[in-house]
């Protein structure tokens, strides 16, 4: 079985080799202008693109997006969420979305797990 960090790092290379499918040698008008509007929707406004992120992480667990989950994971800890707050978030989603969230909570920790151990080889 795969080590935890290539599924993350499989699942990076993937997600950009898509797009970049989607985009460029797929890129209708109508898929284009979603993929900007998805861009758009997590910029600062009345909440701050920060708070934005952490709304996505809990609504990727409730719809049981495994890949939303981590791409949101990611960029939650880029904007500095620690642990503790991603387990506060990751509660409310579970509560939203019963017990069926919970393999999904299982990924989400696993990612968590993973990106941080890349935070502490520096890589």
């Amino acid at each position: 079985m795969d080590k935890p960090q290539d599924r993350f790092a499989e699942f990076e290379s993937k997600r950009e080799r898509l797009n970049r499918l989607v985009l460029e040698e797929h890129g209708h008008l109508g898929t284009r202008r979603f993929f900007a509007l998805d861009s758009a929707a997590y910029r600062d406004g009345a909440l701050d693109g920060r708070t934005k992120e952490l709304l996505g992480l809990v609504a990727s667990a409730v719809l049981r997006c495994n890949d939303c989950i981590d791409y949101h994971i990611g960029q939650c800890l880029e904007a500095g969420y620690t642990d503790q707050e991603l387990d506060d978030a990751l509660n409310v989603a579970l509560v939203v979305g019963g017990s069926i969230v919970i393999p999904h909570l299982r990924h989400a920790v696993e990612t968590m797990g993973i990106l941080r151990a890349r935070e502490e080889r520096g890589d």
